[in-house]
């Protein structure tokens, strides 16, 4: 009797542990597929980071994040987002640009999506409309079609008489047909001459500022894109080697030593995705939560580069930026 008494103390001192992390609860894990890569969106990761210890989590503490980063390769997102459903994320974080929401989109139609890029979502079909999403998706825009005209009107500004500008765009981008028309329309309003020229992947890029450079185009446009973004030192390079003025639609190139930038702050775009998935969390529906629309833009200038390109930046120019490099 004494031997089993002790048989059974042992079983239940051992059991406890294991009952009580069988109570503990789990980590939420989130994923974060990306169309970019990580070793040039670590500020927005942080951002994004951010947002979620605003909505109460800590990354490593209260949720885990899975990463899937495309790196410009947009054929990879498919599986990427697969990868992530197949994980049972609680979460997915679609980011830059269009294609990693529509990737997510097609992987599920269960598990609740927050997206960030331009492009119109309803038009897209991510979403129903802007205030009622409706389904499982909603997120953060910036209407990247759009600005892609304002682009065009700021460089024309700033090279009046420059007469063709060349339109750098990838046509695999969801929102190429869309955005080519815009600033088609645009360029026509404006008496101009639009060039475009395609580049879907890194070896595309030298051959297109050949192209550029051949047809005598004053200027380019450089269009809102997620390889564009991944490889901006490159493409600031090859503006800076053939002497092109470039607007681009990120901050982010002007750092890199482009010349004139205008778009959404994307570092407040990812804390905003941050948020809203944290509330997803907490119990938020996405058809619940309306999609938000970028609320900082910023026009920036470098006017180290402008000076190497030997431009003359008015007064009346210089009062419109918002930031200067120099």
């Amino acid at each position: 009797m004494k031997r089993r008494s002790f048989l059974a103390v042992l079983c239940t001192a051992a059991a406890t542990p294991l009952a009580a992390l069988a109570q503990r609860p789990t980590m939420p894990f989130i994923g974060f597929l990306s169309g970019g890569s990580p070793n040039e969106r670590t500020h927005l990761v942080e951002a994004f980071r951010q947002g979620l210890k605003e909505a109460g989590y800590v990354d490593g503490k209260d949720v885990a994040i899975e990463y899937r980063w495309a790196e410009g390769h947009y054929e990879r997102l498919t599986g990427l987002a697969t990868e992530l459903v197949n994980r049972q994320v609680a979460v997915i974080a679609a980011t830059a640009g269009s294609q990693s929401a529509l990737a997510a989109k097609a992987a599920t139609s269960t598990i609740p999506i927050v997206f960030t890029g331009g492009g119109d979502p309803v038009q897209l079909g991510l979403v129903a409309s802007l205030s009622r999403p409706g389904g499982n998706a909603t997120g953060i825009t910036n209407i990247g079609i759009s600005l892609e005209a304002k682009r065009f009107e700021i460089l024309r500004e700033l090279l009046p008489k420059v007469s063709t500008i060349a339109f750098l765009v990838n046509p695999n981008n969801a929102t190429a047909k869309s955005s080519v028309k815009e600033v088609s329309a645009a360029a026509a309003a404006a008496g101009k001459q639009l060039q475009v020229v395609n580049a879907a992947v890194e070896s595309d890029l030298d051959p297109a500022f050949a192209t550029i450079k051949r047809s005598r185009a004053g200027a380019v446009l450089v269009a809102q894109d997620a390889l564009f973004v991944t490889r901006r030192d490159q493409l600031v390079a090859l503006a800076g080697r053939h002497a092109i003025p470039a607007v681009y639609a990120f901050r982010e190139f002007t750092t890199a030593g482009g010349l004139l930038s205008y778009g959404a702050d994307l570092r407040d775009d990812y804390r905003q995705a941050g948020v809203y998935v944290g509330r997803i969390l907490k119990g938020a529906k996405p058809a619940d939560l309306p999609v938000l629309q970028s609320s900082k833009f910023e026009l920036v200038l470098n006017l180290k580069t402008a000076k190497k390109l030997g431009l003359t930046i008015s007064r009346d120019f210089l009062a419109r930026v918002d930031a200067v490099i120099e």
